[in-house]
């Protein structure tokens, strides 16, 4: 547990002090900011000021982003299913020779 680097993020005027790997830092550091600059566009453009209201609405903003890059993923078809097609073609060209 010795090699888990200790960090301090601030979310809605928050101190989150976190033990984390090394290589988790620039992406958590990213998504702290993030979340900040979310919160900030909300509370401008909504006029809300509780802080529970703004990060409910922020954690809904990114669990709707999340499910749709998802839902895009599962109809976008992968190098598998290209290949399981392409082997499809292949058996029905050679099943047409006979």
């Amino acid at each position: 547990m010795s090699d888990l680097l200790k960090i301090k993020l601030t979310i809605a005027n928050r101190v989150y002090p976190l033990s984390i790997a090394p290589e988790q830092e620039a992406s958590l550091r990213a998504s702290a900011k993030k979340i900040e600059a979310t919160i900030q566009q909300l509370e401008k453009n909504y006029a809300v000021r509780d802080k529970q209201d703004v990060l409910a609405m922020c954690s809904l903003q990114y669990a709707a982003q999340l499910e749709k890059q998802k839902n895009l993923e599962s109809k976008t078809p992968n190098e598998s299913d290209d290949k399981i097609l392409e082997l499809i073609d292949l058996i029905d060209v050679h099943m047409a020779a006979y």
